[in-house]
């Protein structure tokens, strides 16, 4: 067996244990009984130990030395393998596997406490295990900063979700979106004030809620149902998904008196469920086989979730679908339901937040975490800077933690520098949509009749087949021929706003 056939013995290995773990997590958020957190946690520190010996072992040092050294011998396909696998290699073998262990155990940790503290909306009840998650994130970047070349530490932890990516050009372009959205913003609140979306609010079952939940799956072709299905939905409080190409899974929250945070959640998850179960096969259970960026993840999440989910063409669409499975809202005529679908209001919770104001809640986190990792700012003081930060940017008053900086996961995952993909995906979708609109000039049009796969397909082979073959910023210039720029995204949402409301 030559080295390249090796390396990939040796990835499917890990890549078989790293997927095993997402289902331990998955089951962890879901179906774990309460007594079971210690014995998790345990459980998560030892599989976290084996998977950092596993990617450190010196076989697969050696087997990774030996392909450097033939690098003229490889394809470029095989360069970029080995180039992703060796720098994966490299920051692993700088981190203590004692540390690892400890970043998963933690993880555990923090998470359960994180959803009881915020269950009692109580901050001094999670703030000294998110005080030890951060100490131990920061850990890592300092091991990240001296594998990588980096002199910043939330550069470090940045790089982790968006391959080669600074914060420095994070900032720029959030600057532009910022510049762009604020007064955007107030002209869509404006113009929604006339809007009376209180019909929202009525009340559906979650036994309808689980019928609406699976018939989106089957309209965006997410399989949960058939023989071959490689997909399910269960509950949990704050949605997410998990899996690995043949089986990826989401989660979904119910609120009765809010049907479409569910609709939402259920074409944002499956957005995501989709690219893992679109990326290239050939690839599978390599470092090449893995989506390009948190970033370009959430663009396929966010493209499928808004700018197919809250189009006015798909609305056409899908109300009479969703008016043969609750009669709650068949009273009300489809343009009202549209604009309702499209308000613009500055709110408190990321994740309901409408489609124009939702990068700005993420611009808030992602300063937090900056000034956090350069030492401006404390943990002990995040309540206050996240409440000043929301009436500055937003407008709104935050009446306590459990609706404010407690109301995300992230932090409790240890994911600092997670949060600037959320956006930078709204930017990536932007970039998508210029070319879409040029290779299929009818995508949308064709929403009406529910031609919902087109765009999808075109998503699969232009996006997510690629897998990891680019790093996201050389992605978009593969895709679109044009560096990456927020004034596409800011062009989209101007002109559907405008047309929506009239002004």
């Amino acid at each position: 067996m030559d080295e390249y056939d090796r390396l990939l013995k040796l990835e499917k290995e890990i890549a078989l244990l790293q997927s095993s773990m997402s289902i331990v997590g998955w089951d962890t958020e879901t179906y774990m009984p309460p007594k079971g957190l210690r014995l998790r946690s345990e459980q998560m520190g030892l599989l976290s130990s084996l998977g950092h010996r596993m990617g450190t072992s010196k076989e697969l040092g050696e087997v990774l030395a030996a392909l450097k050294k033939k690098n003229g011998a490889l394809n470029d396909t095989q360069r970029r393998h080995v180039y992703l696998s060796k720098r994966t290699y490299d920051i692993l073998t700088k981190m203590p596997e004692e540390l690892v262990a400890s970043m998963a155990k933690q993880q555990a940790i923090s998470v359960e406490t994180w959803k009881k503290a915020k269950s009692a909306n109580k901050w001094t009840q999670f703030e000294p295990e998110l005080q030890k998650m951060f100490d131990l994130k920061f850990k890592e970047a300092e091991f990240r900063m001296e594998v990588l070349g980096i002199s910043d530490p939330y550069d470090a932890m940045l790089d982790r979700f968006e391959r080669n990516m600074r914060a420095e050009d994070v900032s720029k372009m959030f600057a532009e979106l910022r510049n762009g959205l604020v007064p955007l913003t107030k002209k869509c609140a404006e113009a929604s004030k006339e809007v009376d979306a209180d019909f929202l609010q009525r009340i559906v079952s979650v036994e309808t809620q689980r019928k609406i939940a699976a018939d989106l799956c089957e309209v965006i072709g997410y399989d949960i149902s058939s023989d071959s299905a490689g997909g399910r939905i269960d509950e949990v409080e704050h949605p997410f998904t998990t899996g690995y190409y043949d089986d990826v899974r989401i989660t979904v929250k119910y609120h009765e008196d809010n049907v479409s945070s569910m609709i939402y959640a259920i074409l944002h998850e499956g957005g995501h469920a989709l690219y893992e179960q679109n990326l290239n096969p050939e690839w599978i259970y390599t470092s090449l086989g893995l989506a390009a960026s948190y970033g370009i993840h959430e663009s396929q999440s966010r493209f499928i979730e808004n700018m197919i989910g809250r189009s006015p063409e798909f609305l056409e669409y899908y109300k009479p679908r969703l008016d043969k499975l609750t009669d709650t809202f068949a009273d009300i005529e489809l343009e009202h339901f549209t604009k309702a679908m499209n308000l613009v209001e500055p709110s408190l919770i990321r994740i309901e937040a409408d489609e124009v104001t939702y990068s700005l809640h993420v611009i808030i986190r992602y300063e937090i975490e900056r000034d956090l990792y350069a030492g401006k700012v404390t943990i002990s003081e995040l309540p206050q800077i996240w409440n000043e930060r929301y009436e500055e940017y937003l407008g709104v008053e935050v009446p306590d933690d459990a609706k404010g900086v407690m109301q995300d996961t992230h932090w409790a995952s240890g994911y600092f520098g997670y949060f600037p993909s959320y956006a930078m995906g709204n930017v990536y979708d932007g970039m998508w949509l210029e070319r879409l609109e040029q290779d299929l000039p009818n995508w949308v049009s064709g929403l009406r009749s529910g031609k919902i796969t087109p765009s999808i397909d075109w998503m699969k082979e232009h996006v997510q087949h690629l897998a990891s073959l680019y790093d996201p910023s050389d992605l978009v210039e593969h895709v679109t021929g044009k560096k990456t720029s927020a004034k596409p995204f800011l062009k989209y949402v101007e002109q559907k706003y405008s047309n929506l409301f009239g002004f």
